[in-house]
């Protein structure tokens, strides 16, 4: 009887995995599984001696002003890459203006930030550093502290051997894009892509044709589900200003060109059932509002909450496995390092 019962569920498989062989063929043309090893990056090549020197600083508070938050404060990688905040909480606790995007995966994107400002992840740690809202640094005093601290020389001179000066504003931001770009989370939809019929439920793969078939693929493609090309947001229809604030014009702010109002580059997907709440505004902190806004807004789509609850199961699928990362233990301070500026406390 149990040999009858296996054989019935593999028949069962076998018929669920037919039926759905045409949507994986479509789907493999727009989309891409994560690659089994960590991706190369231009003009810095990824050592292992770089990527735990990056991990370091992507922890360590003293690189921020205050000597209160580092990278994983708002990229915090046990809550999907970000804070879980309409908005991140930075210097003098003041609120930035945009929601922080997810760290995991970012590697992937075409350009980081909401409004693609930076090419890619060395530029972009550059930012926070020394935004005044965030980490309130500058590039000199983040190289003091570097200096000043002996075990952080030695693996700058280990991660950069045979650089005259190794300890640089330039070579900060390499280490830590050496260590994001090891933060690759591979999803069932992965183990789909490459095959296994049985990775993804059948409402799942209900939500994923219904994905590419409303066109929301369009948008979120490749092998991150986004991150790469630039829309409006209200492409058919403007959200309110509840949802789409009126000060932020989005990548207008990059070119000072008025087609790039209101113009942001597509969010990755991966891991998107972590990050609540969503849109650059974080104004939106249930998952399924926001495929209904984005069906209203960009494809003039009102959806039933059947095809929302399948839209929301396929983003669920997204969800992958973090690699381990440990908190390292970070090099001691000295009578050197410079003292942490915490006139706002109490304010």
């Amino acid at each position: 009887m149990a040999k009858h019962l296996t054989l019935a569920c593999a028949a069962l498989a076998l018929s669920a995995g037919s039926a759905w062989a045409d949507l994986r063929d479509d789907a493999l043309e727009t989309f891409r599984a994560l690659p089994s090893t960590v991706p190369a990056v231009k003009d810095n090549p990824i050592t292992p001696a770089k990527i735990e020197l990056g991990k370091a600083l992507f922890f360590d508070p003293r690189m921020s002003a205050s000597g209160v938050f580092s990278c994983n404060s708002c990229h915090n990688l046990a809550t999907g890459g970000d804070d879980n905040l309409e908005t991140s909480i930075g210097h003098g606790w003041q609120a930035g203006p945009r929601n922080a995007p997810t760290a995991l995966n970012s590697v992937f994107n075409e350009a980081q930030f909401w409004d693609g400002r930076a090419a890619d992840l060395a530029e972009q740690a550059k930012g926070p550093v020394q935004a005044s809202v965030e980490m309130a640094n500058t590039p000199e005093n983040v190289v003091q502290a570097l200096n000043s601290m002996p075990q952080y020389v030695t693996w700058f001179g280990e991660a950069f051997e045979g650089e005259a000066d190794p300890v640089s504003f330039d070579n900060f931001a390499k280490a830590i894009e050496a260590f994001e770009a090891t933060l690759i989370t591979p999803a069932p939809f992965d183990a789909w892509l490459n095959g296994d019929d049985a990775a993804l439920s059948e409402m799942e793969l209900a939500g994923l044709e219904q994905f590419m078939e409303l066109g929301c693929s369009s948008c979120h493609s490749g092998v991150n589900v986004g991150g790469h090309g630039y829309y409006p947001f209200g492409l058919i229809e403007k959200p309110g200003a509840e949802v789409l604030p009126v000060g932020d014009k989005g990548r207008f702010a990059v070119t000072q060109t008025v087609d790039d109002e209101y113009v942001f580059r597509a969010a990755p997907l991966r891991n998107i059932a972590l990050t609540a709440p969503y849109f650059h505004s974080g104004k939106v902190w249930d998952l399924k509002v926001a495929v209904q806004i984005m069906a209203e807004s960009q494809l003039g789509e009102e959806i039933s909450d059947e095809t929302a609850d399948q839209l929301v199961a396929f983003l669920g699928a997204l969800t992958g496995e973090l690699p381990e990362v440990t908190y390292p233990v970070l090099p001691a301070e000295t009578r050197a390092t410079p003292r942490p500026d915490n006139s706002f406390v109490g304010q």
